[in-house]
């Protein structure tokens, strides 16, 4: 074992799947294959995006943005579950530890502020159109980015550090597949009540706060809807708006359900096929929901397609 200080190890062994090593297997395969599925998807969907001039406007920007996320989400993790996954050792040091701790919540947080602006940018488009153009102009867009980013990453700065420094007394067994605040929180030592009370009221704040906010932003667009008189023109604005849902859905959903559940019957692996979901599934999804359920993206990939063709 390695030398361990008196708070900090040197090195945490990240347990993962340790008792079903028959799942490290599939697990590393399923990792190959959708990790670079994720990644070339989301480039497409930032290429696109940036080459295709009728898809500069405020959505794709901050599609584009999320995009960029999606990549930085996945890749905080994931190389590292391939690396431990394909090896006996299932370790990780303290620093990279601290360093994918930082990476990986500003990643989240920022993906739960983002999908609040992508809410707030609908609203206006659907109930202000007249004056959706004068509002989300491009420095307004990066405005909005800009203060997601921001708040996201002073926020996890504040938390992560705030984590690292609870001692440990020496316990390095993290019964995950990487680290992450709470996973780590359960190995300090002494009280640890108050970390977790701040850890809920953090998660209010990034997290609740702005699905309340995407909520009440779709209560105003069900009802501005409802006033269209076209058929035509309803489709039209449920169109732009359903793909965003699912992704809110993807991101919100599996962590609600299982903080809606006794904490009895959350079994020990429920958090790893959590977090398995956050860093892949998700970042895997969304690409081909924006794509599939989108006729510009669909027509914005088809003239790139025979672009390339041709020039080939």
């Amino acid at each position: 074992m390695s030398a361990i200080n008196e708070t900090h190890p040197e090195e945490f062994i990240l347990l993962g799947f340790s008792e079903q090593p028959w799942l490290e297997l599939p697990l590393f395969i399923l990792l190959l294959i959708a990790y670079p599925m994720s990644i070339m998807g989301n480039i497409t969907i930032i290429l696109v995006s940036k080459l295709d001039t009728q898809l500069h406007s405020p959505m794709y920007f901050f599609l584009t943005n999320l995009s960029f996320l999606e990549i930085c989400y996945s890749t905080s993790a994931v190389p590292q579950m391939l690396y431990n996954l394909g090896s006996s050792k299932k370790t990780i040091s303290y620093i990279g530890c601290a360093v994918q701790l930082y990476f990986f919540s500003t990643m989240g947080t920022t993906e739960s502020l983002l999908l609040a602006i992508m809410s707030f940018d609908r609203y206006l488009a659907i109930c202000r159109p007249l004056h959706y153009p004068l509002i989300m102009n491009h420095c307004f867009c990066t405005l909005l980015v800009s203060m997601g980013w921001l708040c996201g990453t002073i926020y996890v700065v504040f938390e992560v550090t705030v984590v690292l420094q609870m001692p440990l007394c020496g316990n390095n067994k993290l019964d995950q597949l990487f680290c992450e605040i709470p996973v780590l929180i359960k190995t300090v030592c002494g009280e640890k009540e108050a970390a977790e009370f701040e850890l809920s009221v953090a998660c209010i704040f990034i997290g609740v706060i702005p699905l309340c906010f995407i909520f009440a932003s779709y209560a105003s667009i069900g009802r501005a809807m409802l006033k269209i008189k076209s058929s035509e023109g309803r489709k039209k604005a449920f169109g732009t708006c359903s793909s965003h849902l699912i992704v809110v859905f993807l991101f919100y959903g599996p962590g609600i359900s299982m903080y809606l559940q006794p904490p009895s019957s959350i079994s020990r692996d429920q958090p790893k096929f959590m977090g398995l979901f956050y860093v892949v599934v998700t970042p895997t999804l969304n690409p081909f929901i924006y794509t599939l359920r989108n006729k510009d993206v669909k027509g914005a990939l088809g003239k790139l397609g025979r672009s390339i063709f041709c020039f080939k």
